[in-house]
Order: structure tokens, then sequence, then C-alpha cells
């Protein structure tokens, strides 16, 4: 036999508390405007939840927004940058390819690679790349490297 009866059940004392009821007057603690604030949608008696997208009769933002977007260009290709600065900073002089670059994690994707020429350069390196700027060249060049441009 159970040692309490289901109809003797009740819950921890504390546990439940009796509701609010607001709109009862000053003196009940919830009178005037009820909890609703002043004015307002939000505080008239039948307001319904706004529709989603709804911003209060505010031109709302997907009409803000332009209606038609650009478009993808296909052949776009998404290289992956390295500055010949980070180079001079963290590799000692000599050749490297692109899976030497990718082993010493200076590049994180498999997108293609092109040197850029942020920073500055005086060891010579030998760098395979599949596209350089034109300034990370000379810098390059200058310092007695070159670049070899790569096709995948």
């Amino acid at each position: 036999m159970l040692s309490r009866m289901l109809h003797t059940l009740r819950p921890s004392p504390g546990s439940t508390q009796r509701r609010r009821r607001v709109a009862r007057g000053n003196s009940a603690g919830g009178g005037t405007t009820a909890g609703r604030g002043t004015k307002g949608q939000q505080s008239r008696t039948g307001r319904k939840h706004a529709k989603v997208g709804f911003e209060g009769g505010q031109t709302p933002l997907l009409r803000r927004l332009p209606k038609l977007g650009g478009f993808t260009n296909k052949r776009r290709i998404d290289y992956e940058a390295l500055n010949i600065g980070t180079l001079e900073r963290l590799l000692p002089a000599g050749t490297y390819t692109v899976a030497d670059l990718h082993s010493r994690r200076l590049l994180t994707t498999n997108n293609p690679v092109k040197l850029l020429g942020d920073g500055t350069v005086t060891k010579a390196f030998t760098i395979e790349a599949h596209a350089a700027s034109k300034a990370a060249k000379e810098a390059i060049h200058k310092a007695g490297g070159s670049i070899s441009i790569v096709k995948e």
C-alpha cells in the first residue's frame, strides 16, 4: 500500500503562490494601468499579437530593403590572402610551396593563395602561389627572392 494516498498529496509549503489580481483598484496594488504601462497599442483592450514583421506602423524592414539583390559572379575566385610581412615575421629564408605554407599553418582554407604586399621583406624567399600583387612581387624580387605562379 502507498505510504501516501493520492488524495492527500499537497504541494510543498511556499512552492505555490496566489496569482495577482490586477485591475481591482489602486489599494489592491494593481489598479489604474494594471501593469500595462501607459498608452500605446499594448495597453489597449482587444489587442492582438502583432503579425511577424509588424513594426507598429513603421515601414517594416522587409519593405525598406531593396527588392532585388545583385548577382553572384560564377567565375569569381576567392583567394586566401597572405601578406609578405607575415612571411618575414614567421619564416626563415628559403623555398616554400603552397603545401609547406599549409603545413606551417599560415593558410587555413583550401582556397588558392594570393600574396599581398603588406609589410616589408629582407629575406630571400622563393615562393609558390596562385597569384601575387604587384607590390608583393616587387618587394620579394628586391629582397633577392622569386615568386612562381602555379595553376591548379
